[in-house]
Order: C-alpha cells, then structure tokens, then sequence
C-alpha cells in the first residue's frame, strides 16, 4: 500500500509540473512568438496610448456620429462579463427587445426612411453572451451607415467602403454570418475624416 501511496503522489507531482506549469509556459511562449498581437490582448493603439482592445466591445451610445456596439446586459464593462439570464419565454425580455426595437428605430428611421421595425436586425436588440461582444452585424451596420454618414457629412459611399474593410468572415456564412468590428470601424471614420 505505502508503495502505491508513492507512485500515486511521484504521479500527481509529475503531472502536476508538466501539465501545470511545463505545458502552459510553452503554448504560452509559442503564442507570444506566433501570434504577439493576439497574446497580447488585441490592444488597439493610438499615438502610444491603448485605447482599447478589438476583441472587447465599446460603449459608444450617446454619439450619434460613431456606430453603436449590440446592447450589453453589463454597459460594455468586461470586467463584469455575463449575459441576461432572461430566457426567450420571460415577458421581461420580450419588453426589453420591443423597447430596444423602437429605440433603434427611432435613432436610425430619419436617415433610412425606408426602416420598419420588422428590418432592425436581430443583432441591435439582443446582448451576447459575454456582454461585450466587439461585433455588429453587416445588415446592422449597413442601417448604421445612413446615420453615420449624415452626421459625419460623408459620402455613404465612403462609409460603405469603410464598412466593407472591416468586415470579418468568409461569404456564405462557412463559419457565422459576416460581423464588423464596432471599435475598429470607429477608428477608421475618425481617420477619414480628413478625406
């Protein structure tokens, strides 16, 4: 018994350093070395400062001149990830995505004359499942677009072109449908600004 007790603890202690700490240096060193950007935390950086990360969504509400992240059960604040627990029979989330609804569609319906509350995408009123997901839809952004051009005073050509550099995914939706990143989107209207 004593001598099965010692290959039971050599074992746990073994795999306890290989598996714990051996293995999680080495992906974690090869990550670093393969793919910096990404172990590093996406961080987007703007004359040396991080201003944010691609893969963690933003709260741009209030300021109509960027496009709007989804809706987020925690206010985009990825120190709290989580979602609603609100299932699809509770009257509480049917009241929610119906006021959502409106609000999206009061937002865009000046600038898209032709939105009815039935073509706001799905996307614009439900939250994710992490609370900061940092992608929209490319129907959303596609309505988003008619604002954010307006505001900006920018051709929608432009603004459609923007659109179309940022999107992520392959056609057909092989792995989901298209998304476009919100912060990155942003970033790239600032930036043109001055065209």
């Amino acid at each position: 018994m004593l001598r099965q007790l010692k290959s039971a603890v050599l074992a746990v202690i073994v795999l306890t350093v290989v598996l714990g700490l051996v293995y999680p240096l080495v992906i974690t060193g090869l990550a670093q070395v393969l793919w910096p950007h990404q172990a590093g935390g996406s961080q987007i950086e703007r004359q040396g400062r991080v201003i944010g990360s691609s893969l963690i969504g933003q709260d741009f509400r209030g300021d109509p001149r960027y496009f709007q992240s989804r809706p987020s059960a925690t206010g985009q604040d990825p120190a709290v990830t989580s979602a609603s627990n609100l299932g699809p029979n509770s009257a509480r989330l049917a009241g929610e995505i119906r006021a959502r609804v409106r609000a999206y569609a009061r937002r865009e319906r000046p600038y898209d004359s032709g939105l009815t509350d039935a073509d706001v995408p799905v996307d614009a009123v439900t939250t994710s499942g992490s609370g900061v997901d940092p992608d929209i839809s490319l129907a959303n952004a596609t309505i988003q677009g008619h604002r954010v051009a307006a505001v900006r005073g920018l051709p929608m050509a432009l603004v459609r072109t923007l659109i179309a550099q940022h999107e992520d995914g392959l056609p057909g939706d092989v792995f989901g449908p298209v998304s476009v990143n919100v912060l990155e989107l942003n970033l790239a209207l600032d930036s043109a600004r001055g065209r």
